[in-house]
């Protein structure tokens, strides 16, 4: 099997790189890599994202035909596809950070600020936060509910149909944390930061 990170220049992806090839142990092979027929020919996809929605939809933008590859690997083909951070917010029709952004437009919704109610709760939201989860999602396997995972962001995914949502966290409200629809997955935590439990989460994409 082949699982193939994108490296889109979108910010230091080590730590993804080594969560992945500490699971796999040499029995999956990890590619890291844009090139469009590695993603072409992989059997699963890992978007990985840091920065703002907007650095990192232009990134994608900047390798030409990455993005027509993306859509043909999720959206037609529908293999399997795991979204972190903004990699997941990226799945929506819009984000609004530093300015009006077009995402992927795969699950219809908007990527908004957190409401930090005036100043209650601070952005980012940086550290451990639990899942509350709420749909039992494929990469949950095995994960206890009320887990803790790890999170730096302040934009959430706010999708149109709630029922792609697997889990929130409560963070001045109850955040999108986590989504599957059919054959794509997204995490706005790091499970790549989240311990046993997020390497877990990763065996579970792996071994889908």
């Amino acid at each position: 099997m082949n699982v193939t990170i994108v490296d889109y220049n979108s910010g230091n992806i080590s730590s993804v790189i080594n969560s992945f090839k500490e699971v796999a142990k040499n029995k999956v092979k990890i590619k890291v890599t844009s090139d469009l027929n590695n993603i072409k020919s992989s059997d699963k996809v890992v978007l990985p994202g840091q920065g703002s929605f907007k650095s990192c939809v232009d990134a994608l933008d900047n390798i030409n035909g990455l993005v027509d590859v993306l859509n043909e690997f999720a959206i037609i083909n529908k293999k399997p596809l795991l979204g972190i951070c903004v990699g997941l917010q990226m799945f929506a029709d819009i984000g609004f950070e530093e300015t009006e952004t077009k995402g992927l437009g795969w699950i219809s919704g908007k990527v908004s600020k957190i409401d930090n109610q005036n100043g209650k709760y601070k952005l980012p939201h940086i550290g451990w936060n639990q899942l509350n989860i709420i749909k039992d999602s494929k990469i949950f396997k095995g994960i206890e509910n009320n887990s803790h995972m790890y999170f730096v962001h302040s934009y959430e995914f706010v999708p149109e149909d709630k029922n792609v949502i697997s889990a929130t966290t409560d963070y001045s409200s109850n955040i999108v944390c986590s989504v599957e629809k059919e054959n794509i997955f997204g995490t706005q935590f790091h499970p790549e930061k989240s311990d046993k439990i997020g390497l877990k989460i990763i065996h579970n994409f792996i071994n889908l």
